[in-house]
């Protein structure tokens, strides 16, 4: 579970679109009619991943692509706030030819950024239509119904990950070596860890040895996701959790294990075992800490600390790089970290009002949605970066798994860019691989190092995924996809719900023990007097909505 100038004269970029809009219907009829594979080159933004700007015919994928397309992409990432960014363009009408806003989706496409794609879908993408089939309804905008942007991820049925690739509590393994390999189930086995190996070893590589590291930069605030995931929770947004007995839907913020957790990170704290830079680090900069090899625990996504995890890899020390544990604040309680296979219709890829060409568009992301694009796209080139064996299934020698996990040749080859932020899909291939490597057990299991099957061995493991438990049904999954008008009473509690979090939670981890409880109380009043009541309204309709949609069928 990690990925990807706008240059417009401002005249004629208003002459373009003006003419654009103008014969907009006549052009595509032309385009489709000629199939044209004529040289042009589109912009690109990603606002959901930072990462190296390039063409996409600079990768070994994109090259391809471009041969059968003729297109090609000029990729730019974020740099910065993402709000900042998108709220830039929204202002001044002014748009890469597809966009990733991530979590500015919704402010772009009530601003009228994104064309309608479904007519587009329905006359030049029979293979987009084919891989989304199952989900365009829930595509669909609920206000026209009308298809604005393209989600990530159309499963194809399901593949259990081998791997971690979700939510976790991360701890470096030499710890664990040094402990003797004990078991590790609640939030207090996990810091009493950490602490006393940090007493024993303050320094790393001469580096200070960070005890516990936090991400809280943007929208990456995962202060209060370990929080919630300790509770036993499954990842349903920033602001709701969901009982999975009862389903229904409510805030977390305030809850008494809330309390808890953020006074136990308050006491690591006052004995310098938490980062003191938690809330001052950018996501390069947090992810420089995991790579460096010097923080001894986190709780982060695998797909979000990805970058830094591989290079631990790449780096050949496996008492370096970190085990996921499913860590609660009780041993009786469930984990949730493994997610359910779901569809997430509100992050996506849309073609802009300011698209040169939205009809050379729709037929490039569509020639991404061949099965054998999507092969190429997850799972390279046979013979280069994954082998058939003679029963059909797919394996990656140890050379390749090696040349796999080296960042420069992904972004080289063009796995950095493509295997997420496009239309892909997921699961299964109709011949029972995969959909993505990290899902074949052939690979997990080859590529481990000794390290890896010495841990595994220690812990009675087949697969690291076999620590945590399975996931439970949720047919509402995931809360956090729920569109929010904006405006409304509940987007409007979401945000000062968040930010209000973001001001309180800083300052009871880094203050004084004694401050603590003074700092909860005004924090608790505050958050209290929000709307709380309309917003677990709508999230509780949300819920119900999608158990009854998930029952009629």
């Amino acid at each position: 579970m990690n990925k990807r100038k706008l240059l417009i004269v401002p005249i004629m970029a208003t002459m373009l679109l003006t003419a654009a809009g103008c014969t907009k219907d006549q052009s595509a009829s032309t385009s489709s009619s000629k199939n044209d594979k004529s040289p042009v080159t589109f912009t690109y933004f990603n606002a959901g991943a930072a990462g190296k700007d390039l063409n996409t015919n600079e990768t070994t994928i994109g090259k391809e692509l471009e041969k059968q397309t003729g297109v090609n992409f000029k990729v730019e990432h974020i740099v910065g706030d993402v709000n900042t960014k998108i709220g830039t363009m929204i202002a001044s009408g002014k748009y890469p030819d597809l966009l990733v806003p991530d979590q500015g989706i919704d402010k772009v496409v009530q601003a009228g950024g994104f064309i309608d794609l479904t007519d587009l879908i329905n006359k030049h993408a029979p293979n987009l239509k084919k891989l989304y089939g199952p989900y365009l309804n829930q595509m669909k905008d609920p206000k026209d119904g009308k298809i604005y942007f393209i989600p990530f991820g159309a499963n194809q049925g399901y593949a259990a990950y081998p791997d971690i690739q979700q939510s976790a509590f991360w701890i470096r393994r030499d710890v664990l070596k040094e402990a003797g390999y004990p078991k590790v189930k609640t939030i207090d086995e996990y810091f009493k860890l950490i602490e006393d190996f940090q007493k024993k070893h303050p320094q790393t590589n001469g580096s200070p040895t960070i005890g516990y590291t936090s991400l809280n930069y943007d929208w990456r605030f995962t202060i209060r996701d370990g929080a919630r995931h300790a509770a036993g929770y499954g990842n349903d947004g920033a602001n709701t959790i969901v009982d999975a007995k009862t389903q229904k839907a409510s805030v977390y913020a305030n809850k008494d294990w809330m309390k808890t957790y953020l006074q136990k990170l308050n006491d690591l704290n006052a004995k310098g075992v938490f980062d003191k830079e938690a809330f001052v680090s950018n996501y390069d900069e947090y992810l420089a800490k995991i790579a460096s090899g010097r923080v001894l625990g986190f709780f982060d996504y695998q797909w979000q600390a990805a970058q830094a995890l591989n290079s631990l890899t790449q780096a050949g020390n496996d008492d370096l790089r970190y085990m996921a544990l499913p860590i609660t604040f009780d041993a009786s309680i469930r984990d949730a970290y493994i997610d359910p296979p779901t569809f997430v219709n509100n992050r996506g890829v849309g073609i802009t009002v300011s698209a040169k060409d939205p009809v050379r568009i729709i037929k490039y992301l569509d020639a991404l949605c061949k099965e054998d694009n999507q092969k190429l796209v997850e799972w390279g080139i046979k013979g280069q970066t994954y082998e058939v064996n003679d029963k059909g299934r797919f394996y990656r020698t140890p050379e390749e798994i090696a040349k796999t996990q080296d960042p420069k040749f992904n972004d080289k080859f063009g796995f950095t860019t493509f295997t997420w932020y496009w239309p892909v899909g997921g699961g299964l291939y109709k011949d029972g691989n995969a959909w993505i490597p990290a899902q074949q057990q052939e690979v997990a299991q080859a590529s481990y190092t000794e390290g890896d099957k010495k841990l595994l061995e220690a812990y009675g493991l087949k697969v690291f995924s076999d620590l945590f438990a399975k996931p439970e049904d949720r047919p509402w999954f995931p809360a956090w996809s729920a569109q929010l008008e904006q405006g409304s009473p509940a987007q409007i509690f979401d945000q000062k719900a968040s930010d209000l979090e973001k001001k309180y939670m800083a300052k009871m981890v880094l203050a004084k023990p004694s401050q603590f409880n003074s700092l909860w109380n005004e924090y608790e009043k505050q958050f209290n007097e929000l709307d709380i009541k309309s917003y677990e309204k709508t999230m509780n309709k949300v819920v119900q909505d999608r158990v009854k949609l998930a029952t009629q069928k």
